[in-house]
């Protein structure tokens, strides 16, 4: 285990892991200006920020370039995690979702439902943020009020089943919180934000018919499914994006009674001043429609659109440059 001292810690960029998979879009190409191959397979996903056995994510700036998420972890635990981590490992999972085309009809378990699943099953709740949405753009997100169990199982294998659900349009600054059981999908045209439990457990309901490139249908997982789904759950898991323009910094809470995360939309006209101390956590700071700095005195960080740093929960007092002029859009994440 290396150990660090907390003054040498400073706001943290990481190494994105790009993920191929064959709904992938090129909205983070076209969008957020990364560098993906337009002659190469589609990618879907980028891992911004993860602490997991098969991947840990690598710092991409400063003295500690190279020096990995488990690392920092190991090393300084809640000075680097906050006053309430306990674990291993960090607690989220930060990626951005490039969806070219529809993704799967999914749920994810809840803490109960993997106790009973089993198998290495790790519950997980997440939030959407809506970055960009091509014209037409749809997010699947719940059951529909009058849906019942039984219409559900039965309409399974049916184009039908899109009636049961909560289908909304989708627009750029509306977020949705999916908590575990909810079932959902991302439509295609979404380039969008996921906030996560540190969770890889997906079980997959319908993939609409589709077939991969060697021709066969991907492997569904309707037992375990039907067993992590709440049908009980008829809650509107929107979040409608602030439509009012302000002279002023504001903060909108958009997650704000999870007990994974919280959740804050930052409309900046102006620098923002804040401190891990108020949360003794740590904060993710997401760029959405403009470069920001973010630091104080010589440890300041230079953030590009659509990535996200992480300020560890020691830092203390940091300020948000965001410059004057047309309002910047941050998000933060705390524990």
């Amino acid at each position: 285990m290396i150990n660090f001292d907390k003054d040498e810690l400073y706001p943290l960029l990481f190494e994105p892991l790009y993920k191929e998979v064959m709904w992938g879009g090129t909205q983070l190409a076209s969008k957020l200006n990364r560098p993906i191959p337009n002659d190469g397979p589609p990618i879907g996903e980028a891992w911004e920020i993860c602490d997991r056995d098969g991947f840990s994510s690598s710092v991409a700036n400063g003295p500690l370039a190279g020096t990995t998420l488990h690392e920092l972890v190991a090393g300084c635990g809640k000075e680097f995690v906050g006053h309430s981590f306990s674990g291993r490992y960090f607690p989220l999972l930060v990626k951005l979702i490039d969806a070219g085309k529809r993704l799967s009809l999914q749920v994810h378990p809840n803490e109960a439902a993997c106790a009973k699943l089993g198998n290495g099953a790790e519950p997980k709740t997440e939030m959407w943020y809506i970055i960009a949405a091509e014209r037409g753009a749809k997010i699947i997100a719940g059951l529909s009020g009058k849906s019942t169990r039984r219409q559900f199982v039965d309409n399974i294998n049916s184009s039908d089943i899109e009636k049961l659900l909560q289908v909304f349009d989708s627009y750029p600054g509306d977020a949705y919180f999916i908590n575990a059981g909810r079932v959902h999908a991302i439509g295609a045209g979404n380039l969008l934000l996921e906030i996560q439990q540190n969770s890889d457990t997906t079980y997959r309901i319908s993939d609409w018919g589709r077939t991969d490139a060697d021709g066969k249908p991907r492997q569904l997982h309707i037992e375990q499914a039907m067993e992590s789904i709440d049908f009980m759950d008829r809650t509107v898991p929107r979040i409608t994006g602030a439509s009012d323009t302000t002279d002023r910094n504001r903060k909108y809470p958009l997650i704000n009674r999870c007990p994974f995360f919280r959740v804050d939309d930052l409309k900046l006209v102006e620098d923002w001043y804040d401190s891990t101390d108020s949360t003794g956590s740590f904060h993710l700071l997401t760029a959405i429609n403009h470069p920001v700095r973010i630091g104080r005195d010589d440890r300041i960080t230079e953030v590009p659109v659509g990535s996200t740093c992480l300020v560890p929960a020691s830092f203390g007092s940091y300020t948000i440059f965001a410059g004057r002029g047309a309002t910047t859009t941050v998000v933060r994440t705390t524990l």
